[in-house]
């Protein structure tokens, strides 16, 4: 072994030298650090060790040896508890490859050793090391793309098939720590569905759902049984869009599309901008974790992907796992995908009704979207991605409610409202995290064919009246008299609008139904018959 004498060696001992080990056999050897291999096949660790001019040794001696600081393992997946346990009760700081377990108390208990030795375990989430998701990484931390809405990744490819894991443990965990990094929280909630074609228990496809406590959503897309390969991460926020792909050269591995929304007459409209590749300086991804982890070792610090962080991408695993186990004849009757010739309404896959709901004829519910306990939705109509109702929420006959939109517990809408994208309703006037304040909701009642534009917020306790129209980005903080156009932040009223949105010139007559309307002394609106 070649020793660098310019800082101190933390000697490394990589246990599984196989389809993925030998690439960190490869790497700890060229940072000048491996010292010796293990592997179950006597055969592999010697041909390693002549390579690179280490020893090669068996786990108890590897173990054994208090030389040996530190253990990178990628044995498989279903043997890394065993092998990392055994490594930090010998003392050894431990690289684990992900998953760091298969069982989240295994993983939990492998925590709480490290922390108890003082030893370093960080977990090989690769992609979490790659320059092209640590510069996504850095523009969403830093607000380049505005307020995080949503991601989801792909990871798809012809093979490589297990047996003592599926597709979902195997493939998933990169893109999951990937997206919990990028919202900084778990999820609060998860869902999945999976398919199972080459063996009747191992998943082949799956799909993973994540709902994050600020809003924000995602899903992971693992597959392989897919025609060709595909590693991408598409992350949007409300001023710029992220796309990682790594199938494409460094020069356009990471593409930013600044596209954003105007609103023209309260319709959105998409403004398009050209794609902008971002330049990156290409280096291995796992020469750069090996690095991290060396560095870690030295200096006491945090790995970015410590067993805490394996444990988080675990839990999620783990939910995902039981909700796959659940899936079909389980799954609540109201929940899922539903042909509207059955049940006269569809609700996408990835949204969850809860019982005691009602759902009209007609109504359709898309992507996300959760209808909570003791709410009624009326015929007819239209719920957005991301869309949040109840519990105990009221919306009338042919609403349209867009997306990223949350209808509180005092909230009602009368037939025909229209809440347009992120417009928000409170239902307490001073919240507070720590104190509770569900006895003081207040009443919102929203009439009958009001528009709210998008980003407005309606505050609680405040009548929005029939036929009105709530202006862009408005903040409503008084009852709203009907057909009132309202705009401003205290939103006032600077004019009228038909019933049919249009807004009234002086003559107060509609351009599009020629109805005439009149301004009464109480100072409200009244069409003349």
């Amino acid at each position: 072994m070649v020793t660098n004498e310019m800082e101190p060696t933390p000697n490394v001992a990589v246990i599984g030298g196989g389809y993925w080990g030998r690439n960190l056999v490869r790497n700890f050897a060229e940072l000048n650090h491996l010292v010796a291999v293990a592997d179950a096949n006597p055969a592999v660790a010697a041909q390693h060790a002549e390579e690179h001019g280490v020893a090669a040794l068996s786990v108890d001696e590897i173990m054994a040896d208090a030389s040996i600081e530190a253990v990178a393992i990628a044995v498989p997946a279903v043997h890394h508890y065993e092998v990392a346990r055994l490594a930090l009760d010998a003392g050894k700081h431990v690289f684990v490859e992900k998953p760091l377990s298969l069982d989240v108390d295994d993983a939990h208990d492998l925590c709480r050793r490290a922390d108890s030795a003082g030893r370093v375990l960080m977990v090989g989430h690769l992609l979490q090391y790659h320059p092209a998701f640590l510069e996504v990484k850095r523009m969403a931390d830093e607000g380049e793309l505005g307020r995080v809405q949503y991601a989801y990744s792909n990871r798809l490819n012809l093979g490589r098939i297990r047996r003592e894991e599926d597709i979902l443990w195997s493939f998933a965990p990169h893109d999951i720590s990937m997206i919990l990094s990028l919202m900084r929280s778990e999820p609060d909630a998860v869902s999945a569905v999976g398919a199972r074609y080459l063996h009747k228990s191992i998943a082949d496809v799956t799909t993973t759902h994540l709902s994050f406590p600020g809003g924000q959503r995602a899903h992971v897309f693992v597959s392989w049984l897919h025609p060709f390969k595909e590693q991408k991460l598409v992350v949007v926020g409300d001023r710029g869009m992220a796309v990682f792909d790594d199938g494409q050269p460094w020069a356009s591995k990471v593409t930013v599309y600044r596209h954003h929304i105007d609103w023209h007459d309260g319709l959105p409209e998409p403004v398009r901008a050209e794609a902008e590749p971002v330049p990156l300086a290409p280096a291995e991804p796992l020469r750069l974790e090996c690095a991290h982890f060396l560095e870690c070792v030295r200096t006491g610090a945090t790995p970015r992907t410590d067993g805490w962080e394996g444990l988080r991408v675990l839990r999620v695993l783990d939910r995902a796992a039981e909700a796959m186990a659940v899936d079909g004849p389980a799954a609540a009757p109201t929940s899922g995908p539903a042909p509207p010739e059955a049940t006269g309404y569809y609700v996408h896959e990835s949204s969850v009704v809860d019982d005691e709901v009602e759902l009209g004829e007609g109504t359709k519910v898309w992507h996300f979207s959760h209808i909570l306990a003791g709410s009624r939705v009326g015929r007819d109509c239209s719920i957005g991605q991301n869309v949040m109702i109840g519990p105990n929420v009221t919306v009338g006959d042919r609403c349209k409610i867009q997306n990223n939109v949350s209808l509180y517990d005092g909230v009602s809408l009368a037939d025909g409202v229209f809440c347009g994208p992120s417009s928000v309703f409170t239902n307490v006037l001073n919240p507070r995290a720590e104190v509770e304040r569900k006895d003081e909701f207040r009443l919102t009642p929203v009439g009958r064919g009001a528009t709210i534009g998008a980003n407005a917020t309606i505050v609680c306790g405040n009548r929005v009246g029939a036929w009105s129209m709530i202006g862009a980005g408005a903040v409503v903080t008084s009852d709203v008299p009907d057909h009132a156009l309202m705009v401003g932040v205290p939103a006032r009223r600077v004019g009228w609008v038909s019933h049919d949105g249009e807004i009234l010139s002086d003559d107060l007559t509609c351009p599009r139904s020629g109805q005439v309307y009149r301004e009464t002394e109480s100072g409200t609106l009244e069409a003349l018959s």
